[in-house]
């Protein structure tokens, strides 16, 4: 008997590997790597992402999830207006207006920047922690059902966590959107440009409102893998971020980048206003005019849904590098 139960399990392993080959060989690339990014669990920072250098009391919290004093962080009475980044990665986390005063001795925020925060449920499950989604630092925990603002949401987070950038310092910025294949290879060489305030990968150019990346990957909304950069124009143009558009994928594939095929995975600049379009236009002829026949679309720019958490910063909290871009100096 036991001798026919394991052939038994031994027949089912094997069928369920050629169930499982067949599958993988069938989907599409975009949900095979949707389920390996869903199945990883991000806890630390890898050694290719720019980190700030830490003091022992900024360790304990940021890394060791300690929690400071209640009543002494710097940030606790402050109600300027600005923007309160991360301590270690600068990644902005919120905007002064969703800071409110609920008396419990450190600063408090009901909302933060869209997809800025990762909060994960204790190991006991009385508490839910809140860390930066692009380092992992440690900000603190967020409370729900207070009825301490219209939204019903407290994040508590250490001062000591945090840097506050006053709206009077905060640099005017400009916005630019491109799509070019998979957005993480995207984002991977924009989120350390010169001049890149932040970034941000999703969805843009379809007919669906607020499209899941399943939606996106079922080509049945018209969206494109894209990403929306903010930069600031005083430390780069419009035009060099798009001659690195240009370098970092290539615009003469009709049909996606790599082995991403599919429309999602299309090359695309979504121009914002007339002077992007001119810019635009004036670099594609460049590169047709050096022999290089230009695939990409130019399209105005629609709605940007910013896409699932777990797509954004994807390889600075991964590891590792594209799989299909590379820069290539084309100008």
């Amino acid at each position: 008997m036991i001798y026919e139960f394991n052939s038994f399990r031994g027949i089912k392993h094997i069928l369920l590997l050629y169930i499982t080959m067949f599958l993988v060989s069938t989907s599409s690339s975009c949900i095979a790597q949707n389920t390996e990014k869903k199945s990883k669990k991000i806890s630390t920072p890898t050694s290719n992402m720019k980190l700030n250098q830490l003091t022992d009391d900024e360790k304990s919290v940021i890394l060791a999830k300690g929690t400071e004093r209640a009543f002494t962080g710097e940030y606790t009475d402050n109600f300027e207006k600005g923007t309160y980044f991360c301590k270690q990665c600068n990644a902005p986390l919120y905007y002064s207006d969703a800071k409110f005063h609920s008396g419990c001795g450190w600063p408090s925020f009901d909302d933060e920047i869209k997809n800025a925060v990762r909060k994960t449920p204790d190991a006991d499950g009385r508490r839910t922690e809140i860390t930066c989604n692009k380092c992992s630092a440690h900000l603190g925990h967020v409370f729900y059902g207070e009825g301490l603002t219209e939204k019903n949401t407290r994040h508590c987070v250490n001062s000591i966590s945090m840097v506050f950038v006053s709206a009077s310092k905060t640099p005017q910025t400009s916005k630019a959107i491109f799509a070019g294949g998979c957005f993480w290879g995207v984002e991977y060489y924009f989120q350390n440009a010169k001049g890149v305030v932040s970034t941000q990968v999703g969805y843009t150019g379809g007919k669906k409102e607020n499209p899941s990346y399943r939606e996106v990957c079922s080509h049945s909304t018209g969206h494109y893998e894209a990403i929306e950069i903010t930069y600031d124009p005083k430390q780069t143009s419009y035009e060099e971020l798009t001659k690195l558009f240009f370098e970092i994928h290539d615009p003469t594939q009709v049909d996606g980048q790599g082995n991403d095929i599919g429309q999602q995975y299309l090359s695309v600049v979504f121009y914002l206003n007339e002077e992007q379009k001119t810019i635009t236009l004036k670099l594609m002829d460049i590169l047709n005019k050096k022999g290089y026949k230009v695939a990409t679309k130019l399209l105005p720019a629609t709605k940007f849904w910013s896409a699932e958490g777990y797509h954004q910063n994807y390889y600075e909290k991964e590891g590792g590098t594209p799989y299909c871009h590379r820069r290539v100096s084309r100008f």
